[in-house]
């Protein structure tokens, strides 16, 4: 049998060569393995008599115990400057600038500002925010809003329908966020005051549509509603939205078939220079339309028009978010360009609210 000195010599030795947590592995398969050089030499310990094997497995489990200290001590200190070295490159100066962090770098998208922007103007009026599924059906999107057969936003061009039911009935995404006013008229008595922001889908696009868009509505019933109501909901709206003292608007008479009468909204604004100016000029921008919730509506909803009147109003927060901050096409909404995003978007912390100033 080897001299047991010597081979615990060259094992410490091999044990302080060792430059990394590899090279101390190797040794110790190569002294512990299974097949390891100690591992070979208890086995060899049947082969001796019964005084021989007594003093020769004492002495090999005294140096196995050696030889696993020694590995352990190797380690903790291959352990140790592992740590320094970690250490040192991970070293963080106190005294420099901060950097950047996602706080700071990451970005609001204007339509979520926008949105935000809205709920704080009208939740300061009263009103509360409600939401819809987008996947509708024709009863809430179309029948009970008083749409009749054959009307063209029924039509596939305008629509986009799911595979027909066995009974023949088809759902939708939804064309306008109307359908959540249904919802909740039925969900409940009135009076309401809510706002329904929202996704929306047509089959449309171009510079200034695109297939999926963003839309808020508005609802108010209660009794004895009027126009002059309308029209002073919507003037506070303007003049907090665009951020003006005051602005002018006209309603043009128009058609929908859930509103009666219906009006087009058109804001006074100045075009000169190349920029909209919200509450100055000659010219006039279409924002939004509205209108007297059609008595029909009302009773599709188990309301006595008698009893209960109310007005409702929608527009585009795509549409109003390019008309606030200046991007130029719509269909830059939707990319995903990070570019795009840092130069239009928004803090994260920059919560708009009417105290300290809507936007940036």
């Amino acid at each position: 049998m080897q001299d047991l000195s010597e081979l615990e010599a060259e094992l410490v030795a091999a044990v302080d060569a060792a430059d990394g947590p590899e090279a101390l592995d190797a040794v110790r398969v190569a002294a512990l393995g299974k097949k390891g050089r100690l591992t070979e030499l208890m086995k060899g310990l049947g082969a001796l008599d019964p005084d021989a094997r007594r003093e020769t497995g004492a002495r090999l489990n005294t140096l196995r115990d050696r030889v696993a200290e020694a590995l352990a001590a190797r380690k903790a200190v291959l352990d140790a400057a592992a740590l320094d070295i970690r250490l040192e490159a991970e070293r963080v100066d106190i005294t420099l600038s901060p950097t950047a962090d996602p706080l700071s770098q990451g970005r609001i998208h204007p339509v979520a500002q926008v949105i935000d922007e809205v709920t704080a103007i009208f939740g300061a009026m009263g009103f509360t925010v409600a939401e819809g599924p987008d996947i509708e059906d024709d009863f809430h999107n179309f029948t009970a809003l008083n749409f009749p057969p054959g009307h063209p936003a029924r039509e596939m061009h305008d629509t986009f329908f799911l595979r027909p039911h066995e009974d023949g009935t088809r759902n939708l995404l939804r064309t306008h966020t109307s359908p959540v006013q249904i919802r909740t008229m039925l969900a409940g008595p009135p009076p309401h005051r809510l706002i329904i922001p929202g996704r929306t889908y047509r089959c449309d696009s171009d510079q200034t549509h695109t297939p999926m868009f963003h839309q808020v509505e508005g609802l108010v019933i209660d009794r004895n509603i009027h126009m002059g109501h309308l029209k002073g909901c919507l003037e506070s709206f303007a003049a907090a939205f665009f951020e003006v003292e005051k602005v002018e608007m006209r309603f043009r008479p128009s058609f929908f078939p859930f509103t009666e009468p219906s009006a087009e909204v058109d804001i006074r604004c100045n075009r000169k220079g190349g920029e909209i100016r919200f509450g100055e000029g000659d010219d006039w921008l279409e924002i939004l339309g509205s209108g007297m919730v059609h008595p029909n509506v009302l009773r599709n909803c188990g309301l006595d028009p008698e009893e209960w009147q109310g007005f409702a109003f929608g527009m585009g927060l795509d549409r109003i978010a390019m008309l606030k901050y200046g991007p130029p096409d719509l269909r830059a909404f939707f990319d995903g360009d990070l570019r795009w995003l840092r130069h239009y978007g928004f803090g994260a912390l920059d919560w708009p609210n009417l105290a300290t100033g809507l936007s940036r």
